[in-house]
């Protein structure tokens, strides 16, 4: 159990022990000839996890069966998923490939090279390790091949990060600890670096960050701009830097809608309200220091929309001064987040503008943006 805000919530089991369980037990029913309703595998801390065995089958030479995925409290799409483990007996060594339903890898800088089932490292070492230990139990001395399939994986992929990473063909099998932990957002950074790993594989040296559709939309449509070295941060603005610093990327561009953005004002670099709006207190703040009078920021205050607080300092005259002080901030918070010899930049748009929808930017936006019109 985990607490999450005074609710404690269950911890899950990932695809990767899904599949190693299910291979084990295959394994087992392999050499032993009879059904395993149940198996026990160690988890990589160290730890037992018990599984209960479904859709067994035995060959000849082969047998197969599943394990059911429980994600316990996180909302993960694969919550449910039924995961097939396939074994046979071959002369010696453990080969493991992914059937339907598990994805191949397309492109570098993933876990595994292209061409490969995606099935990372320690899914793999745990099913060796598993199947070690049944070959030892039966004193086998040959090999095993097994196959990891997941039915309906394609269609849950669509779903996922997978298609963006170059992922293709369904779902991968994935953990590293065995546990899914509840409403944990490592799987999201986790993400945005191997994105940013696999730019960085194909030479690309400047990034261009939007936290979601609303950014990634206005670059295409509103900017025209090429989405190449482009990488969804989603909330995590502060992370997605961090990392990109950390692999070397000199030029970064952030762009996005004020609604996300204004936190930034504020020092905020995760964006998502769990951890503090802030919005309307740091446009309050920049519109006092623009020069707004008691009403105007008693409107802002009670504004329920960013939009909706801009059409105030619009109609007030204040609009491009307060923009201008918020920019301001803005630049200060991104400029603090990295080392010398790094340009980073930013751009800010609204919806709600008819004409080009840019707020406000930083002195180096234009630059950076000159970089992306040449790539186009």
């Amino acid at each position: 159990m985990r607490n999450v805000k005074g609710k404690l919530l269950s911890r899950g089991y990932t695809t990767g022990a899904c599949a190693a369980a299910a291979a084990k037990a295959a394994a087992d029913m392999l050499l032993g000839g009879v059904p395993v309703g149940q198996v026990s595998i160690m988890m990589p801390q160290g730890t037992a996890l018990d599984l209960k065995v479904l859709d067994i089958e035995l060959g000849d030479d082969w047998s197969s069966c599943a394990v059911r995925k429980d994600a316990g409290d996180d909302p993960d799409v694969t919550g449910g998923i039924l995961v097939y483990a396939r074994v046979e007996k071959i002369w010696s060594g453990i080969d493991i490939d992914g059937g339907q339903g598990v994805g191949r890898v397309t492109r570098p800088g993933l876990d595994q090279p292209p061409g490969a089932a995606a099935i990372n490292s320690v899914p793999r070492e745990m099913i060796k390790r598993e199947l070690d230990e049944i070959a030892e139990r039966y004193s086998y001395a040959g090999g095993f091949s097994v196959v990891i399939s997941i039915p309906g994986g394609l269609e849950l992929a669509q779903r996922t990060f997978n298609p963006r990473l170059g992922i293709e063909g369904g779902l991968s099998v994935i953990g590293t600890t065995g546990i899914v932990e509840p409403m944990s957002n490592q799987a999201v950074t986790d993400t945005i670096r191997l994105e940013l790993r696999q730019l960085k594989e194909t030479g690309v040296r400047d990034v261009l960050f939007t936290p979601g559709k609303y950014g990634e939309t206005f670059v295409r449509q509103s900017l025209g701009l090429s989405m190449d070295g482009h990488v969804t941060c989603s909330n995590f603005i502060g992370d997605a830097i961090d990392g990109a610093v950390e692999l070397g990327f000199t030029r970064i561009l952030l762009v996005g809608h004020i609604g996300k953005l204004v936190k930034l004002g504020i020092g905020v670099t995760n964006t998502h309200s769990s951890f503090g709006d802030g919005r309307m207190e740091t446009l309050l703040a920049c519109a006092l220091e623009a020069g707004a009078e008691l009403s105007l920021l008693k409107g802002i205050a009670n504004s329920v929309t960013t939009d909706g607080a801009l059409a105030l300092l619009g109609e007030a005259g204040l609009l491009n001064e307060t923009m201008d002080v918020l920019g301001r901030r803005i630049d200060m918070c991104l400029r603090k987040r990295v080392p010398e010899g790094v340009t980073i930049g930013f751009l800010c748009f609204s919806k709600a503008d008819p004409i080009r929808g840019i707020l406000t930017q930083s002195a180096d936006a234009e630059r950076l943006l000159e970089i992306w019109r040449i790539k186009g």
